[in-house]
């Protein structure tokens, strides 16, 4: 008879084998999935953009996933080997390089774990520089830090984003297992999907004589109230950089009822998510 106690030679076996038979059955759903999308990427479904992220469908996904999720495996390593898989999807319709401004390692770090090993990148000085690859094609994705009131105005890089044609998409990374991390955001060219969950950055202009209370009231009058305000007072005029819920579009009328110069949508994210490392 042979032993099958925990530790013998016959159950370590056994689970071994188990476990090469798992590895065998992930690897024909991944075979699987790449043939999927190299058939997405042949059939030409797709929208006409310059970057073939979609981090709205990504997010989805992940929340999905994160939802159902249970046992020993942390949730962050879900996200990893996901984000991995998304990357190479994204590669595979059409492959993209990303942009980042490289002012801390920290960025290249988070642009490298939400893009996957595989994917080039380009670490660029300047915040103008990182959009101007995009812009000119040679990235399709540039990854900037967060902007941060009281900066100088060389470093304002969404007073100058030309949305619509670039637009944030996605905030970095989508998810963080409770400890502190750097954040970032991702513009590209056209806008992101909605996930469902999702903010909007609008750049306002007004009359430098308005106050931080007077552009917020004026947002939650119209519809939009700020999660986020960030004023910036420069000659003869006063920009603003509000966060909002929802995914707002150019054409949504809650702009036109905020009663200033401009209110300009930058692009949307998904909401990102934050928990235990478990």
């Amino acid at each position: 008879m042979s032993d099958t106690s925990p530790a013998s030679p016959d159950a370590l076996a056994a689970l071994r084998g188990e476990i090469d038979t798992l590895d065998d059955q992930m690897h024909a759903l991944l075979m699987r999935r790449a043939d999927v999308v190299a058939r997405l990427a042949a059939s030409g479904i797709k929208r006409d953009a310059a970057s073939p992220l979609r981090p709205g469908r990504e997010a989805l996904i992940l929340r999905r996933l994160l939802a159902r999720h249970t046992g020993a495996l942390p949730r962050a390593a879900v996200v990893r080997l996901w984000r991995e898989i998304f990357a190479t999807s994204s590669g595979m319709q059409g492959g993209f390089t990303v942009a980042v401004q490289a002012e801390q390692p920290e960025q290249v770090q988070v642009a490298r774990e939400h893009f996957g090993i595989g994917t080039p990148l380009r670490s660029l000085p300047t915040a103008a520089r990182a959009l101007a690859a995009v812009a000119n094609g040679e990235a399709q994705v540039a990854v900037l830090p967060l902007p941060e009131e009281g900066e100088p105005a060389e470093r304002l890089w969404w007073a100058s984003l030309e949305a619509p044609r670039l637009q944030v998409v996605a905030r970095l990374p989508f998810y963080a297992a409770g400890e502190p991390v750097v954040e970032a955001l991702a513009v590209t060219p056209g806008a992101a999907d909605p996930s469902g969950a999702d903010r909007t950055l609008i750049r306002i202009e007004a009359e430098e004589n308005r106050s931080r209370s007077q552009i917020a009231a004026a947002l939650t009058a119209a519809g939009l109230p700020p999660g986020l305000l960030q004023l910036h007072r420069g000659p003869g005029r006063l920009l603003a950089l509000a966060e909002v819920a929802g995914f707002v579009q150019p054409d949504d009328p809650r702009l036109a009822a905020i009663g200033v110069h401009q209110a300009i949508p930058l692009g949307s994210y998904a909401v990102p998510e934050r928990g235990d490392p478990g």
